[in-house]
């Protein structure tokens, strides 16, 4: 069976060391461009968000790493501007239907015009986690108008949210705390959600008022597919889309499929799917290698789609069946590494480089070695020429080998497809406009629970309840159909969200079986790739 990857790099675990020690103004300020971005297909060309993120002090690439993810999620409802919060100008949030600040540092330096016109309540700002007290300190009464106030970081574990009925997990391994809060008018004081602590005892994890939305902790670190993260994705509804009605739309996704497959196995997976009227992707790198012959007695073994025409035909007829063709890279490993593994497509990394470490974990180490526009464009184009010359019509969108590749291959990538079905890596430097950072100890991974257009310009598909996992596998539990239903469960709290899944055919059909008709119980509709797009 094939050694598999996580489906996502942890988001920075450092995130909380940022949250609770004051600014050092000897550490010189990020670049501070302003970047703009169109909206997702389909969003809304009259709405705009302006998102404004910390930049000062030792942690100003997490500042941008929390802009570049909340600005992600944003673009699904329309256009946006982004810059640190330093650079505002007064009366810039006019421009914009909404404003949205996320407080990383403690102490920032806030303009006093960004706190004057947030207080001047014309626009809506959804404010997360550190400074509101420059804000509560600007105002001559903002009890009176607000009816409630802050009241110091509550670091008790807490573990679950409760959103809109749904209850959400929480890492407590997020030390940062939860701002607690006063409130002594609960007419103007609306609690947005309720963190349950250890012991049962609850507060409001964030707070409505009149025009400003406080979020007492950043829902950007620590995610999982059922993680309070989706709380502040459908919290974004509330502000850029109240009208927007319900709808649960579903995505699965066929993995891994290369000229090594089972024919069999594809046509059996084709006949599940259509027989539930459920449209389905097929995710295709088009040249098997295993160049030390690991699965062949030691004898090297390298073939393309042309060279098993069984399962070229296998593909058609899953085409026949509902089924949409995408790339999945070329080989779908790298050369003759061991990235991380041995070598053989579908087992490793194809554009970004990975080791299993002496726990049995993977590491990721960064981008390939002579990483360029020109390696990336060489590989898509010798696949193109494999789907070519195998008969298959050129696929239209693009999914990086186990989700991994740097800045510049996923700006490459967008001028190549623009559109990606996945989850994406994010780096330091893309936003603000400085140089990239590419280090993964500054890169976040980040899922989406509805179509985003990302900072590389490219749409992005989401991707975001995992996949059938039967064995336990580097440090991570085993992860069945029960799973993924209860992921996608949680993703209801989204009232326009999806829940987008991948399954490997060689499992069979009973998991997906399971795993389907448990997603469609909850009330999804399953759709193609195209719906998204």
């Amino acid at each position: 069976m094939r050694k598999l990857i996580s489906s996502l790099a942890a988001v920075t675990v450092a995130a909380s060391l940022a949250l609770t020690a004051p600014a050092v103004p000897a550490f010189a300020a990020a670049p501070t461009a302003t970047r703009s971005g169109t909206g997702a297909p389909g969003s809304n060309a009259a709405t705009k968000t302006l998102v404004l993120y910390d930049n000062t002090g030792p942690y100003s690439w997490l500042g941008e790493d929390y802009g570049t993810m909340a600005t992600n999620l944003v673009s699904h409802f329309g256009s946006w501007t982004a810059h640190p919060v330093g650079a505002y100008k007064a009366g810039e949030m006019s421009a914009y239907s909404a404003v949205v600040y996320v407080g990383s540092t403690y102490d920032e330096p806030l303009p006093a015009a960004f706190l004057d016109d947030t207080l001047a309540g014309t626009k809506p700002v959804v404010w997360m986690y550190n400074n509101i007290w420059q804000l509560t300190a600007r105002s001559a009464d903002f009890v009176g108008r607000y009816g409630y106030t802050w009241k110091g970081y509550d670091t008790s574990p807490v573990s679950r949210i409760d959103y809109n009925g749904t209850t959400m997990t929480r890492d407590v391994r997020n030390a940062g705390g939860i701002m607690d809060y006063v409130i002594s008018d609960p007419a103007k004081a609306v609690p947005v959600g309720t963190a349950v602590r250890a012991d049962g005892t609850t507060f409001p994890w964030g707070i409505r008022s009149g025009n400003l939305t406080y979020l007492g902790e950043i829902p950007l670190s620590y995610i999982t597919s059922s993680d309070r993260y989706l709380a502040f994705s459908d919290l974004l509804y509330s502000v850029l889309a109240p009208q927007t009605p319900a709808r649960h739309r579903a995505l699965v996704r066929i993995e891994d499929v290369g000229p090594d497959a089972d024919p069999a196995e594809l046509r059996a997976v084709a006949d599940y799917l259509y027989s539930k009227k459920v449209p389905f992707t097929v995710a295709v790198y088009s040249r098997y290698r295993d160049p030390k012959g690991v699965n062949n007695n030691g004898k090297a073994e390298d073939y393309t789609l042309r060279q098993r025409p069984l399962v070229v035909s296998a593909l058609k007829y899953m085409q026949s069946k509902g089924g949409t063709l995408i790339q999945h890279g070329y080989t779908h490993q790298l050369d003759a590494l061991n990235n991380p593994y041995d070598g053989v497509s579908a087992n490793d990394f194809e554009f970004f480089m990975a080791h299993v470490d002496a726990n049995d974990a993977v590491i990721y180490d960064g981008p390939v070695k002579n990483d360029s526009a020109l390696n990336v464009t060489a590989r898509v184009t010798a696949s193109r020429t494999d789907w070519l010359l195998a008969g298959l019509k050129q696929p239209t969108i693009f999914e990086f080998p186990h989700y991994a590749a740097s800045a510049l291959d996923y700006k490459t990538i967008n001028t190549l497809y623009g559109v990606r079905y996945e989850r994406g890596l994010y780096f330091p430097g893309v936003l603000s406009g400085g140089t990239v950072d590419n280090s993964t100890a500054r890169m976040v991974g980040q899922f989406f629970p509805y179509t985003v257009r990302d900072v590389y310009g490219s749409t992005v598909i989401p991707e975001n309840i995992g996949n059938i996992e039967p064995e336990p596998f580097n440090q991570h539990p085993a992860v069945l159909p029960a799973d993924l239903i209860a992921n996608a469960k949680a993703n209801l709290a989204v009232r326009d969200g999806v829940a987008s899944f991948f399954y490997h055919p060689y499992l069979g059909t009973g998991y997906l079986k399971q795993t389907v008709e448990g997603i469609q119980a909850l009330g999804y509709t399953f759709v193609s790739a195209a719906a998204m797009s």
